[in-house]
C-alpha cells in the first residue's frame, strides 16, 4: 500500500482558471498507478526500493544509495534486509569496513530485477496513457469520474481490519521516533494516529494525504451516550460519537456498529455482558474510543 509512489500518466490535471474567468475549463482526468514486485503474497518491492537497488548499484556503497534517495542510512539498511527477507536470498552484499565503508555491491539476482523492473514499468507507462486516454473519452462530468477513479483505487485495498476509514491528513506533527497525524474523516471528526517516523515518510505523509486508516474491531471501546459525556473522561486520544446502527449478539461476545456522522461506520467487537450493561441497542447513542496507536495507516499506490 505504502511502498511507491503513483506513476503519473501522460495526462496531466490543467492549472485551476480564476472563478470569474469566462473560458474557464475543468481539469482533464488522470490515471496513475505503480509497479511492484512480490514474492509470493508479500510485497518485495516498488519504485523506491528498486530505486535504492539502482542507486547502490551506480554508488558502490549504503551511504551513497541512501543519500541519492532521500533516505537514512538505518532506513535503507532495513529496506535491504527487508528485500533479501523477503526475495529468500541475498540481493545486496556488503563487505566488511564499517559503516559507510568497504564495498557494497549487488547480487546477479537484484541486477535482473532492476532491469525487469524497468522493462515492466515502461509497458505500464504505456498502458497508463492508453487507460487515460480511454478515461477522457468517456466525456460527462470530470470530477465525477475523477472520484470514482479514487473510490475504485481504494477498493483494491486487502486487508484483515474489520474498520477501513478513509480521510484526509490536516496535520503532521514530527517526532524524534513517532509522528502524530491528525485525519479529517467525512463527516467532520477527527481521528488521530500514531506511526514511526520512518513508516510516516515511506507513506509519503503530508497535509492534504488521502489515507485510509485501519482499526481492528477488537481494538475499539464503546462508551455509553455521546464523545462529550462519559466518553471524554477516557485517555484514549479517538472518541467517535455515533449511534447504534446494527447489534449482532452471540453467546460470549457481541458485534456492534456504529454509524458516525457522515455515514461513516465503525465496527466493535465487545462482550455480550457490555451491551447489557451499556444498555446498547439500535438507535442509543454511542462513542467508539480506541488508541492512536491501535490506528494504521495506508495510501494508495
Amino acid at each position: 500500500m505504502s511502498d511507491s509512489p503513483s506513476t503519473p500518466a501522460s495526462v496531466e490535471p490543467a492549472p485551476p482558471a480564476p472563478a470569474d474567468a469566462a473560458d474557464a475549463t475543468v481539469p482533464e482526468l488522470g490515471v496513475g498507478g505503480s509497479v511492484w514486485f512480490q514474492a509470493g503474497a508479500q510485497m518485495l518491492g516498488g519504485a523506491s526500493r528498486i530505486a535504492l537497488l539502482a542507486a547502490i548499484r551506480e554508488t558502490g556503497s549504503i551511504t551513497g544509495a541512501a543519500k541519492a534517495v532521500g533516505m537514512s542510512y538505518k532506513g535503507a539498511w532495513d529496506t535491504i534486509d527487508a528485500m533479501n527477507n523477503l526475495a529468500g536470498e541475498p540481493l545486496v552484499v556488503r563487505a566488511a569496513g564499517g559503516k559507510g565503508g568497504g564495498g557494497t555491491t549487488l547480487t546477479p539476482r537484484a541486477l535482473r530485477l532492476i532491469d525487469t523492473y524497468g522493462a515492466i514499468e515502461r509497458e505500464h507507462r504505456r498502458f497508463l496513457e492508453r487507460a487515460a486516454q480511454a478515461v477522457s473519452a468517456l466525456g460527462g462530468a470530470p470530477d465525477g469520474a475523477s472520484g470514482d477513479l479514487a473510490v475504485l483505487g481504494r477498493f483494491g485495498l486487502r486487508t484483515s481490519a474489520r474498520n477501513q476509514l478513509y480521510g484526509t491528513v490536516t496535520a503532521l506533527v514530527r517526532g524524534a521516533v513517532n509522528d502524530e497525524v491528525s485525519i479529517a474523516l467525512p463527516g467532520g471528526q477527527t481521528l488521530a494516529a500514531i506511526v514511526t517516523r520512518e513508516s510516516a515518510e515511506s507513506l509519503g505523509l503530508a497535509v492534504g494525504s488521502d489515507v485510509v486508516a485501519l482499526v481492528k474491531a477488537s481494538s475499539v471501546l464503546l462508551v455509553a451516550g455521546g464523545a462529550d459525556g462519559e466518553a471524554a473522561r477516557l485517555s484514549t486520544r479517538n472518541r467517535l460519537g455515533g449511534t447504534v446502527s446494527a447489534l449482532r449478539r452471540g453467546e460470549v461476545n457481541a458485534e456492534v456498529r456504529l454509524e458516525l456522522a457522515g455515514g461513516v461506520v465503525i465496527a466493535a467487537i465487545v462482550t455480550d455482558a457490555s451491551v447489557v450493561a451499556l444498555g446498547l441497542d439500535v438507535g442509543v447513542a454511542a462513542t467508539a474510543a480506541f488508541k492512536a496507536s491501535s490506528v494504521l495507516l495506508g495510501v494508495a499506490g
